[in-house]
């Protein structure tokens, strides 16, 4: 694994950054191929009291995302990398079995896979965006974007349905289930 590890608010020491290899380093066991992946670690620190560490891990099929706050550095980096171990565990069989019936190699996480946008704020009834981004939909069945959207840890999902070639969301709703929107 390659990191990339940046600092707001704080410089990033050289023992920090070790720690934060390492930690992470001991996801690598998860993964068929880690050598070209490349970890995006940004260390942040608020008001010189809170930590927040956010770990992005971009592969071929799948997004590993994970954040976490704590008044000490080196605990938020314990707690983010518990928590992709989780998430590892938790979704590992079902990714693994979603390309076992694709017929191809398995991964578990990747590079081209779209973010969902998030919503703009509105004040009053002034619509003022702030923000836009911009990404490629790749296909997949809803099982798939439903999976994916719990990985990123949103509450909405764009993709394009491998079926019908069309832009579909997918959304989990108020009673936990989820939906699906099909534009025409």
């Amino acid at each position: 694994m390659k990191y990339n590890i940046r600092g707001e608010n704080l410089e990033v020491t050289q023992a920090l950054k070790d720690y934060a290899e390492k930690k992470l380093g001991k996801l690598e066991r998860y993964f068929d191929a880690t050598e070209e992946v490349i970890v995006n670690v940004n260390l942040k620190v608020y008001n010189d009291r809170q930590a927040k560490v956010e770990v992005t891990i971009p592969m071929p099929q799948l997004v590993l995302r994970a954040e976490e706050r704590h008044e000490d550095m080196y605990a938020a980096l314990d707690l983010v990398t518990d928590k992709l171990e989780r998430q590892i565990r938790k979704h590992k069989t079902k990714v693994n079995r979603k390309w076992r019936e694709k017929e191809a190699k398995h991964v578990f996480a990747g590079n081209d896979v779209p973010v969902a946008a998030e919503p703009a704020e509105e004040e009053e009834w002034d619509f003022e965006l702030v923000r836009t981004k911009r990404f490629s939909l790749k296909p997949m069945d809803s099982e798939e974007a439903i999976l994916q959207m719990n990985m990123l840890g949103h509450s909405f999902f764009v993709f394009t349905n491998a079926e019908t070639n069309r832009t579909n969301i997918v959304y989990r709703r108020k009673d936990g289930r989820y939906g699906l929107i099909e534009a025409n």
